[in-house]
């Protein structure tokens, strides 16, 4: 069984009714459940609390019996700084990037693929990711 972390901006298309990304996103989440558990940790649940009114909303768009929870390892947080880094050094803008090397670290620290829809940075800063976005599976 492989698990796959899914990335804040898979969500918003698939909670955004209108998304023409919607149909790509159910089909990938479902493909994923089907290989092992999805998961999401405390940065992508953040990005996504901005869309709910409530905490109680949030949870509630989760299956528990499919989705699954998971803090963030420590060894994350140490190849997050480094690809953050390393993103600063090749002239990376200041603005605050560093969840989505927080979610491509959660990934590679666990062993786990990626799904998402923005698939650029987490390429180049973790380059041996499995990574599922519409330029690999479309």
């Amino acid at each position: 069984m492989t698990a796959t972390l899914v990335d804040t901006n898979v969500w918003v298309d698939l909670f955004n009714l209108r998304s023409e990304w919607r149909p790509w996103c159910d089909r990938q989440i479902e493909i994923a459940k089907r290989a092992g558990p999805v998961v999401i940790n405390p940065i992508i649940y953040a990005e996504l609390a901005a869309g709910f009114p409530t905490e109680g909303a949030l949870a509630e768009t989760f299956d528990p019996g499919t989705m699954f929870r998971e803090d963030l390892p420590w060894n994350a947080a140490f190849l997050a700084g480094k690809a953050y880094l390393s993103y600063r050094r090749s002239g990376g803008e200041k603005r605050s990037p560093l969840p989505d090397f927080y979610i491509g670290a959660h990934a590679v620290a666990m062993g786990y693929r990626l799904l998402t829809r923005d698939m650029s940075r987490y390429r180049t800063y973790f380059p041996l990711l499995q990574i599922i976005s519409p330029e690999t599976h479309p």
